[in-house]
């Protein structure tokens, strides 16, 4: 990287350069925030000859997603072939300089702001200490709009101003408007991380850019019409014109892993630096065919795995693995023995807590895992193998945020829970898994009973949880033994013990539901979960 230059920029220069497109602003720049006082106080420096701080810009032949008007006045786009200088630091005064400049109006908090009316007072000295420049000048005062100083002829001026020192100030502080030094650091052909990280570091306060708002600003291309902003929008609500995830009811996966999926494709490598490097335009190419992966890869969560929706996904990690086998799969569904190796991975990594740490060199390493199920060769856990124990999940304590505790909500799920009332089809909500107390999850023998009953131990365990519907959660259950409750669900509902088995709850004499034996409900129902779980990790043996 070549050092930082300093450099001094005439008034003309600046302003020519930002009118034949060659300074932009780019798009992760906050929107222009200063007030017209602000802006008035900037003029007021710059003709009396204050320094007005530093403008660092980014010389690069990189084509950023950029800011294309201001105002009312349209920004012509960057010269082909020629490079690009980029605003780092200097945006609030250079638009605002650029406001007066082209007399633009300006709409902030629903009010326009005309920067026309910033005038100088004729009637002050020239080198007055107070402020000689004003937002809102009196209507029967000697004021000079600058944007009329600026553009205004001599004729026009001095027929106006019939006064010798009117003109003689009015030409002075047109001379120290368009004479005056701009001071500006250049530097040259950083990378765009480093860019950005100069951007944060001197706009921000500490506050680090994203690396999707990088890649954003790095992949947009007005030509092929390609925003990844405008693309992760319409990927997680297109609002009825295509397929989304959010009518998937797998809203929730970030922008960081839509960026995983497709460096997975691209180059294998996952991390920040390999996001970085991904070229621009195989990007573009790239993100139709990666697309098409992700909504196959849900597809294959919510019908092979049942997985009803993302907020119990134990990992946005699984998203990157799956998507990388469909795309490489063409989009065909698995055959036979790629389904069961698919399935054994999911629980697998899941129940392993295998992306906890170490989360881009551990999809890396699976994404050989990936390849061999591609040819139907089983991945091999060598060394790695998932044990698990009753005692386990008994102790596993149920929180919303534990990957183990997710792929058991996952196990819950995929047997289509159904309404203790009613028998029918428990709908489980993306908005109502964010906490433990949310409205599908339901202890089955709630947690205050047990208080009272004075067995609080592992009454939050993993195998107390049920999905229930928010009625009968908080209105009809609420804190009483499952013996009471239950009694009421088997004289409404003649299809109460197939119900049950929907939550793998098969018997309720066995289970000890009739005499609220807590321990006997978790010894069996742990049991009923260990069976399927078991089943899932090792599908050679069932």
């Amino acid at each position: 990287m070549l050092q930082p230059e300093n450099q001094s920029k005439k008034y003309k220069t600046l302003f020519t350069e930002i009118e034949t497109g060659r300074i932009k602003i780019p798009m992760f720049q906050r929107d222009f925030v200063w007030s017209k006082e602000q802006t008035t106080k900037l003029i007021d420096s710059i003709i009396k000859g204050f320094p007005i701080g530093t403008f660092i810009l980014w010389q690069t032949h990189e084509e950023l997603r950029h800011v294309k008007n201001i105002g009312n006045a349209n920004l012509p786009d960057s010269p082909k072939g020629s490079e690009t200088f980029y605003i780092l630091d200097g945006q609030q005064r250079l638009t605002s300089l650029y406001a007066v400049h082209k007399g633009l109006q300006l709409i902030k908090e629903g009010q326009s702001i005309d920067y026309k009316d910033i005038s100088i007072d004729l009637s002050c000295a020239l080198d007055d200490d107070e402020l000689v420049v004003a937002s809102n000048p009196r209507s029967n005062g000697p004021f000079i709009s600058v944007y009329k100083l600026l553009t205004g002829s001599l004729m026009e001026l001095v027929q106006k101003y019939n006064s010798e020192d009117f003109i003689k100030k009015i030409d002075t502080y047109r001379e120290r408007l368009t004479g005056y030094d701009f001071s500006t650091i250049v530097i040259s052909d950083y990378p765009i991380d480093i860019a950005c990280e100069i951007f944060t570091r001197i706009n921000t306060a500490g506050t680090e850019l994203t690396l999707f708002e990088i890649m954003v600003a790095k992949t947009y291309d007005e030509e092929r019409k390609f925003d990844l902003a405008r693309e992760y929008e319409l990927l997680i609500d297109s609002n009825g014109t295509s397929k989304d995830l959010e009518n998937a009811d797998f809203d929730t996966i970030p922008s960081s892993t839509m960026l995983q999926c497709i460096a997975a494709d691209i180059c294998k490598g996952v991390s920040r630096k390999d996001i970085l490097k991904l070229d621009k335009s195989e990007f573009i190419e790239r993100w139709p065919r990666v697309k098409k992966g992700i909504f196959t890869a849900v597809d294959y969560f919510r019908t092979r795995l049942r997985i009803p929706v993302s907020r119990i996904l134990p990992y946005n990690a699984l998203l990157v693995l799956f998507t990388y086998f469909f795309i490489r799969n063409n989009g065909n569904p698995p055959n036979p023995d790629q389904d069961k190796w698919l399935i054994q991975y999911f629980w697998w990594a899941s129940l392993s807590r295998r992306f906890s740490s170490s989360v881009n060199s551990k999809i890396e390493l699976d994404l050989k895992r990936m390849e061999n199920i591609l040819v139907a060769d089983p991945p091999s856990y060598q060394s790695e193998e998932v044990s698990l124990s009753f005692q386990a999940l008994k102790e596993a304590e149920f929180s919303t945020g534990d990957a183990f505790c997710k792929a058991i909500l996952c196990l819950y799920a995929y047997f289509e829970p159904k309404s203790f009332a009613s028998n029918s089809i428990v709908k489980i909500d993306n908005s109502w898994l964010q906490r433990i107390n949310s409205k599908n999850y339901h202890h089955f023998f709630p947690k205050d009973y047990l208080s009272k009953a004075g067995i609080p131990d592992f009454a939050n365990s993993i195998l107390n949880i049920t999905f229930i519907d928010d009625y009968l959660n908080k209105r009809v259950i609420r804190a009483k033994p499952p013996s009471e409750y239950m009694r009421k669900f088997k004289k409404d509902n003649p299809e109460i013990d197939n119900t049950m088995k929907t939550h793998l709850i098969d018997d309720l004499d066995t289970y000890g539901i009739w005499t609220d034996d807590y321990e006997t409900f978790i010894k069996h129902r742990g049991e009923r979960v260990l069976e399927e779980l078991n089943k899932r990790l090792r599908p050679e043996e069932s």
